[in-house]
């Protein structure tokens, strides 16, 4: 396993793979890796010749107030964890090396970027959707894996890639859950065992959703309020959003006759956390 600190260095290694007949998988991380990730290594090592791994704390993607500077970074152990899943190449650029001096260029996913986590962390997605981008760009893949648990992230980066003709398939995996149900997060680090406990409320206020619409209930109002009811009932957790929308446009919905997402946000102490799931009728 190699691992490549410049753009130049990976692009000449990937265009070596695709000029030998390799099919390129790709999988972008920050790094502090867990079985979430590491089933997006083993969905590319399945349907790829050669696979690719980023490893880069994005700041463009922080907001000011946010957790930059204290975001977990374990870069020794994930590449132990990546040698063992038999990753052929890792990508580790510094942060001059992604963003040269006084870069001003960026990518806007209009409509998409704004809603969900995008309302309360503004300038997120653009962050996301520049540097994913950047990557494409550098890595040059044939499929990108990304997770379900970002689902407001699949839809804008699908967006971006159909808008601009990017030459990249998009490959969704299923989120990767703790046995009682958090689902996998770097972030779930920063909880005490107190709070971990909290936590459970995101996935056991989608899971009473669904219940709900399993019964019947067709109505995203009514959907939406059974969501919310668990929180009011926690004063631990301070819900951001909970929200029933399309999937590929995030924009709401009122009836559920295709399939809808759910999705939530909360914060557990100072840690926010998101989940989500697919209704389908």
């Amino acid at each position: 396993m190699q691992t490549c600190k410049t753009v130049q260095e990976i692009r000449d290694e990937s265009r070596t793979l695709r000029q030998n007949g390799k099919r390129i998988g790709f999988v972008p991380t920050m790094g502090a890796l867990h079985e979430g990730h590491l089933s997006l290594v083993r969905a590319a090592k399945a349907q790829c010749d050669a696979v690719i791994v980023s490893i880069f704390v994005n700041p463009t993607q922080f907001g000011p107030s946010e957790d930059f500077s204290k975001y977990p970074r374990t870069f020794q152990r994930d590449c132990e964890l990546l040698q063992k899943e038999g990753v052929d190449l890792i990508f580790a650029p510094s942060v001059e090396e992604m963003y040269p001096p006084e870069a001003v260029t960026y990518v806007t996913v209009e409509g998409l970027s704004e809603k969900l986590c995008g309302k309360s962390r503004p300038g997120h997605f653009r962050g996301v959707a520049t540097v994913v981008c950047k990557l494409f760009h550098v890595v040059e893949p044939n499929l990108a894996f990304f997770g379900q648990k970002d689902a407001a992230q699949v839809a804008i980066v699908r967006r971006m890639v159909r808008d601009l003709n990017l030459p990249v398939e998009i490959v969704v995996c299923p989120i990767v859950r703790e046995p009682d149900g958090l689902a996998m997060s770097s972030r779930n680090a920063y909880l005490n065992p107190q709070q971990r406990q909290s936590a459970l409320l995101l996935s056991r206020s989608l899971r009473n959703v669904r219940r709900l619409f399993d019964e019947g209930e067709r109505t995203a109002s009514r959907l939406t309020e059974a969501g919310k009811h668990a929180f009011a009932e926690h004063r631990s957790v301070r819900l951001d959003y909970f929200e029933i929308v399309d999937p590929d446009t995030l924009a709401a919905m009122q009836l559920i006759e295709r399939p809808a997402l759910i999705a939530v946000a909360a914060w557990v102490g100072t840690t926010r956390l998101i989940d989500n799931l697919v209704l389908r009728p």
